[in-house]
């Protein structure tokens, strides 16, 4: 299907106050060169904005980004989600009209639109409220036949129950989203056969989360986002209940600070007490030198770079994981060219460091700061990205020469205390890789 921007076109487009903050935010998860990896979440803060995509709001976000037009451009005629035409001020209806809905009634929810909002797709309706179009499967088809309104999945419709959600919607009401049966999820029309737990909501998870925001059909100004605190394990994880989790809402506060890895808002005073605690603790640690220590040289793990990117396990082996701790395990982590190291022989010291005993591995001393003219591009290390590189230089590591003089039990305990990472640094020989580089060498991949 060729997709093309509407004939009409307004002056101009700038985000809102909020959601250019929220914008830059979102841009600055990126690291520099790789912008252009925000541009799906702007597009969409976009729509979400105006209800639809023009060309002056693709050209801004191209700009924004650094891409050249027709990049952005190729983006946003690509993805079906993205409307390149205006939209009725009150919702955009999306029905499915694939195998299952089809089957279920689809074509009687066309019907409704056809006489209740436009004759054809696109059209926007007489009083300017809504729009409609088909659209193929939106993966629902348990609850067929179905349709996106706004944000949210409508479900088990009917031609009448279409009908009354617009009349709602028209009235400036926002119908509970989900199964307009009472289905709670995806169970058999008859009810469950199975499974029969008690439910702790009467709606399912996405229903629940779309009634508590309230957003299903309104504009994103940016002016009304709640934000909520990122998973902490080391605070969190004792909770009856994880708390709500929207990380990707956090942006700097008034103070250009984040907040408290730990604290909820609104949450128990004691937990937020024990979140600054830790902190407070943390760095009296970093003040006062474990035994041995020499001026500029600490323990692996207690480093604290600017920023708070890892703070690694104590002597009691209790860790404390920031914000921007890196904790994915998927390949993609690296570079998919980067993987077992091909240059050098498998160093000796990874067989050893695997039979080192639990609790009797040793932290190797690491570095304040960078030496010389800078830390070496650890990257350069098959199987380090550059979260992880970031990571290594949070604990203290940034030169090749460091990593080619860990001992066994050096080696285990780096390996041990890379949460998410285990076994990587034994099974990419990172040792043995150092050496060749810091020998000027260079590795394959």
């Amino acid at each position: 299907m060729l997709r093309r921007l509407h004939t009409e076109q307004p002056e101009s487009f700038a985000f809102t106050e909020a959601n250019q903050k929220w914008a830059e935010a979102q841009i600055s998860k990126y690291p520099e060169g790789r912008q252009a990896s925000a541009v799906i979440a702007l597009l969409w803060r976009a729509q979400e904005q105006e209800g639809w995509l023009s060309r002056p709001a693709i050209e801004h976000v191209a700009g924004m980004l650094g891409m050249a037009y027709i990049r952005a451009l190729e983006v946003a005629t690509f993805y079906f989600m993205f409307q390149l035409q205006p939209v009725g001020t009150v919702a955009h209806v999306q029905v499915c009209g694939t195998t299952s809905c089809m089957i279920c009634g689809a074509e009687d929810l066309i019907g409704v639109c056809k006489e209740k909002i436009a004759k054809k797709p696109h059209q926007i309706s007489s009083d300017g409220k809504f729009s409609w179009e088909e659209v193929e499967c939106l993966g629902a088809c348990a609850n067929a036949p179905m349709a996106q309104i706004g944000k949210d999945y409508y479900e088990d419709l009917t031609a009448e129950s279409l009908a009354h959600l617009l009349d709602e919607m028209a009235a400036g009401k926002v119908p509970t989203p989900g199964s307009q049966t009472g289905r709670f999820a995806s169970e058999p029309a008859g009810g469950v056969t199975s499974l029969h737990n008690d439910k702790v909501n009467a709606s399912n998870a996405s229903v629940s989360l779309a009634t508590e925001i309230g957003d299903t059909l309104k504009r994103i100004d940016g002016t009304e986002v709640r934000l909520r605190a990122p998973w902490n394990p080391a605070m969190d994880s004792g909770a009856a209940t994880p708390p709500p989790v929207n990380d990707d809402l956090l942006g700097p506060t008034a103070n250009n600070e984040r907040p408290t890895p730990g604290a909820q808002p609104g949450a128990d005073k004691a937990v937020n007490d024990h979140a600054t605690t830790k902190q407070e603790s943390d760095a009296d640690n970093k003040a006062r030198p474990d035994e041995g220590e020499v001026a500029g040289v600490s323990k692996a793990g207690d480093a604290t770079p600017e920023g708070g990117a890892y703070h690694a396990a104590g002597e009691s082996g209790e860790t404390v994981q920031s914000e921007t701790r890196e904790t994915s395990t998927h390949a993609g982590d690296a570079p998919l060219s980067r993987g077992m190291d091909t240059s050098a022989e498998d160093d000796p010291v990874n067989a050893e460091a695997s039979d080192v005993p639990e609790g009797e591995e040793t932290r190797p001393e690491v570095l304040e700061t960078a030496r010389g003219s800078g830390a070496d591009d650890l990257k350069q290390i098959k199987g380090v990205g550059p979260k992880l590189e970031q990571t290594l230089h949070g604990m203290g590591i940034f030169h090749f020469d460091q990593i080619a003089g860990w001992s066994a039990r050096e080696l285990a305990w780096i390996d041990r205390n890379l949460e998410g990472f285990k076994g990587r640094v034994i099974r990419d020989n990172w040792v043995g890789q150092a050496k060749v580089l810091s020998r000027e060498g260079q590795t394959d991949g």
